[in-house]
């Protein structure tokens, strides 16, 4: 287990939904598409609903970490982002405070991927500033969804170039897509790009699994910035409190 990640609790057999058959999870249906093609596994699934009584998997899956009744944003650092979002955002954040940047800048770093986290990869900059938008300041909104696009294009003012690790990931031919370009343009042009700037800057350098940092530490900074819900994240009846929702119960069916 990581250090400074807190242990999880999962639900006893007591707490377990009482039933005889199999509850399935069945995978949203955007993970489905694979490289060869659509795989959907809710036929199968179905049939075994009929045939042997199995249900489909809603509330709280005994696989995941119990999430407490009003979750705040530390607690899904805790008990849902996978362990490279949780080094990655933590090492980015950490960058960024020894670096004596702003507050606004740090925790714009600690919340940059936090739809890659348990949510969404595609389109995380966006994903993320649509979950982060009732909570946070414009300003770290903005950074969050125009790091997406920054992230493929150099800055020699800051001592940014296109990332060596995306020649790895995508090939050296990868073709940036137009609307990547144009949010680039858009970002060159408003008055908080170096924020989302400074995020990509502290973005490339923390993928580190021998780097860990406590989260605590950032308490007090998330206090001032992050605009925690008395309800907890997912209950508070925001616009966005579906997306929580759906990091606390991933498998539900419907």
């Amino acid at each position: 287990m990581i250090p400074f990640r807190k242990t999880p609790r999962f639900i006893s057999p007591a707490e377990a939904p009482q039933s005889e058959h199999e509850r399935m999870a069945l995978p949203q249906p955007i993970a489905n598409f694979h490289v060869d093609g659509y795989h959907d596994p809710e036929p199968a699934m179905t049939a075994r609903m009929h045939q042997e009584g199995s249900v489909f998997m809603m509330g709280q899956n005994p696989a995941l970490p119990v999430m407490p009744d009003k979750p705040t944003l530390l607690d899904f650092f805790h008990y849902r982002f996978c362990d490279i979002a949780f080094r990655h955002l933590l090492q980015s954040a950490k960058s960024a405070l020894d670096a004596g940047q702003s507050e606004t800048v740090i925790v714009a770093c600690l919340l940059h991927d936090i739809a890659c986290g348990a949510l969404l990869r595609v389109d995380h900059g966006y994903w993320g500033a649509q979950m982060l938008a009732p909570y946070v300041s414009e300003e770290i909104t903005w950074a969050v969804k125009y790091h997406q696009a920054l992230r493929y294009f150099a800055d020699d003012s800051v001592g940014f170039k296109y990332p060596d690790a995306y020649d790895k990931f995508f090939g050296p031919g990868y073709a940036i897509p137009e609307y990547l370009h144009q949010a680039h343009r858009e970002a060159r042009n408003h008055k908080w790009y170096m924020t989302s700037r400074l995020v990509t800057l502290h973005d490339v350098y923390s993928f580190r699994d021998d780097v860990h940092v406590d989260p605590e530490i950032f308490t007090d900074m998330i206090g001032r910035h992050f605009r925690q819900p008395e309800e907890g994240l997912g209950f508070d009846n925001s616009p966005v409190a579906h997306m929580w929702r759906s990091m606390i119960w991933p498998n539900n069916f419907l």
